[in-house]
């Protein structure tokens, strides 16, 4: 998309040249998956043949809203306030941030697609930084633009599971519903019988033990794990973590928690 980047250990994307003004947008190209990651579309192709329908193939990517704040705050930020300059400011000058996404929008519908030609049997949205806005930002700067690409992806993958995660979402949950997506995945930070509750049993959810219940006992983890599925309810639920798993958690613990989940009888 010309915005060149690198990933520094310990620090995640370093954006280059971060995105400012109109001009700097309009150096941005929408993604061409096929041109820019071929080696995506050949590494799904060759996972789905060697995974043989025995689990699903998931690819992943990123919301536009999240993407954004990257390249405008040139990497990971503690306070998001170049991001947020471009939204409050004037008129003017958030078009350029609406600009900004909707060239993401565009680019991540083109991806989601690719990715679910070349074998992904569902696909996970990231809007990892979504909550950093309020609610009523979320519906101008976010929502929208989810709602975008569900829609469009819908029109030419009616059945591809669309998943979506936002962490730290519990004041925002009924609005990630209205992006059309198929499963809400929660963090461990919202009670999956409220975020039941909020969400509906129309919407699948994801989710959500907490990660750091990987380092206690094997006992611990078990009895975690079977409250958060009694507390989703029969049908319409994910397990899984309420988000990536820490870096020192003890293999055997993570092994334990398929062997739990797989023994699951409703």
């Amino acid at each position: 998309m010309n915005i060149p980047f690198d990933i520094i250990k310990g620090k995640g994307p370093v954006i280059f040249d971060p995105i400012a003004t109109a001009a700097d947008v309009d150096q941005v190209r929408e993604f061409s998956p096929e041109g820019s990651v071929p080696y995506v579309g050949e590494a799904l192709t060759i996972l789905k043949k060697e995974v043989d329908n025995k689990a699903a193939v998931l690819g992943f990517v990123g919301a536009p809203f999240t993407l954004a704040s990257y390249v405008v705050e040139g990497g990971s930020s503690k306070n998001f306030t170049k991001i947020k300059k471009l939204a409050f400011s004037q008129p003017k000058v958030v078009k350029v941030l609406h600009s900004l996404l909707q060239k993401f929008a565009t680019s991540m519908t083109k991806y989601i697609r690719y990715q679910a030609d070349n074998g992904a049997q569902a696909v996970q949205i990231f809007d990892s930084w979504a909550t950093e806005l309020s609610p009523v930002d979320f519906e101008e700067f976010s929502l929208p633009y989810l709602k975008q690409i569900v829609d469009a992806v819908k029109q030419t993958h009616p059945d591809l599971p669309l998943i979506l995660y936002a962490s730290g979402s519990g004041g925002l949950l009924e609005r990630l519903a209205l992006t059309g997506v198929d499963v809400v995945s929660l963090d461990w930070t919202v009670d999956m019988a409220e975020g039941r509750r909020r969400l509906g049993h129309d919407i699948a959810v994801q989710g959500n033990v907490d990660p750091g219940v990987l380092f206690g006992s094997k006992d611990f983890i078990t009895n975690r794990i079977h409250d958060t599925v009694t507390k989703a309810g029969k049908g319409k639920h994910i397990l899984n973590l309420g988000h990536g798993i820490k870096v020192g958690t003890p293999e055997e613990n993570v092994a334990h928690f398929f062997e739990v989940a797989k023994a699951i009888r409703y």
